[in-house]
C-alpha cells in the first residue's frame, strides 16, 4: 500500500466521523469558558451521554429518543459541576476531575446492574442513528461526505456560526462573555452572573451528552466501558487552543479528527494499534506544548 493511499476521499468520511463527538464537546466546553467556568468534566459527560443513549435506544427503539436522552444525562450530570462551582464556589477543577471518575465508575456499574455484561454491551436492539444524504450533493467528489452525515453530524456544523451569531452578534452573547469576563460588573448592569454560568455549564454537558450520543450510536452501535478514550480532554485542549472561539473550535477539533483518522488508516501498514491510537493524543501534547510557550511569552510581553 502506498503512503499516498492515506489520502483518498474516503479519508474525509473518516475524519468526520472523528470529528462530530469531539466538536460538539468542545463546543460545549467553549459555552463554559465564555461565561468563566473551565469546564474539565466534558469526558465524564460524554461518557454518561454514550450509555444514556445506548440505554435509552435499546428500551425505546429510537435512536432519536436516545440521542435526547443523552443529551439530558449529560445536561442533569453537568449540574454537579454547575451547582458546586457556581453556587458553593468549589473548585471546578477539582469538581470536573472528581465527575470524570465518577463517570466511568457509575457506567461500568449500570453496564452490568442493567445489562449484566462486562466491558462491552452490543446488541441488535440498540438502535444507531441514521446518515442522511443529502442527494446530488452527496455524490460530489471529495466534498460529497459533508453531505453524508448523521443528523447530529450537521447539527455540530451548524452550531459553529449559530453561536459565532449568539456570542458576537447577540445581547445574549454579550452578556455571556460579559460574564465570564467581569462578573461584578455585569453585575451591577443587572446581569445575574451565577444565573448565565450555570445556563452555561448545562447547555455544556447537554451538547457533550450529544458527542456521547454520536460517538455510541452514530460512529459504532454499541456501548463500551470508558468509550470516551480522552475525546473529552481533547475538547478541553480545542477551547484552550481557540480561546472560546467557534471557528477557532472547529479548526482545533478538525485537527485533532484528522490525527485520529489517519493513526487509524496507518495500521494497515502494519503499525501496532497502541501507537496509531495514541496519535491524537501526541497532537495534543504537542499543542499544550505550543500554547504553554504561547501564553508565556505573552505574560512576559504584559509583564514588561
Amino acid at each position: 500500500m502506498n503512503l499516498l493511499d492515506l489520502f483518498d476521499q474516503d479519508l474525509i468520511g473518516s475524519v468526520l466521523r472523528s470529528l462530530i463527538p469531539i466538536l460538539l464537546a468542545a463546543l460545549g466546553g467553549m459555552l463554559a469558558e465564555r461565561a468563566g467556568i473551565f469546564n474539565i468534566g466534558l469526558e465524564g459527560m460524554i461518557l454518561v451521554g454514550a450509555f444514556a443513549g445506548v440505554a435509552a435506544s435499546f428500551f425505546t427503539h429510537s435512536w432519536l429518543l436516545g440521542t435526547i436522552v443523552a443529551m439530558i444525562a449529560g445536561a442533569v450530570f453537568s449540574l454537579i459541576l454547575g451547582y458546586g462551582a457556581v453556587y458553593r464556589k468549589g473548585d471546578p477543577i477539582v469538581l470536573a476531575v472528581a465527575m470524570n471518575i465518577l463517570a466511568v465508575g457509575v457506567t461500568s456499574f449500570l453496564l452490568v446492574a442493567i445489562f449484566d455484561v462486562q466491558g462491552v454491551f452490543q446488541d441488535p436492539g440498540i438502535v444507531g442513528i441514521p446518515v442522511w444524504r443529502i442527494p446530488v450533493l452527496a455524490d460530489i467528489p471529495w466534498i460529497g461526505e459533508l453531505f453524508a452525515l448523521t443528523p447530529l453530524g450537521y447539527l455540530a456544523l451548524l452550531l459553529v456560526p449559530a453561536l459565532w451569531i449568539m456570542l458576537f452578534r447577540t445581547p445574549l452573547g454579550m452578556r455571556l462573555r460579559g460574564v465570564g469576563e467581569r462578573p461584578l460588573a455585569a453585575a451591577t448592569m443587572g446581569v445575574d452572573p451565577q444565573r448565565y454560568q450555570l445556563g452555561a455549564v448545562i447547555a455544556s454537558g447537554a451538547l457533550a451528552g450529544l458527542g456521547g450520543a454520536q460517538l455510541a450510536l452514530g460512529n459504532v452501535v454499541q456501548f463500551t466501558e470508558n468509550m470516551s478514550a480522552g475525546r473529552g480532554w481533547i475538547a478541553v485542549v480545542a477551547v484552550m487552543l481557540a480561546r472560546a472561539h467557534p471557528v477557532g473550535v472547529l479548526g482545533a477539533a478538525l485537527l485533532f479528527g484528522f490525527a485520529d483518522a489517519v493513526g487509524f488508516r496507518l495500521q494497515s501498514f502494519g503499525l501496532p494499534q497502541q501507537l496509531t491510537d495514541a496519535g491524537p493524543y501526541v497532537v495534543t501534547l504537542v499543542v499544550l506544548i505550543l500554547l504553554s510557550k504561547r501564553f508565556r511569552k505573552t505574560r512576559e510581553a504584559a509583564l514588561a
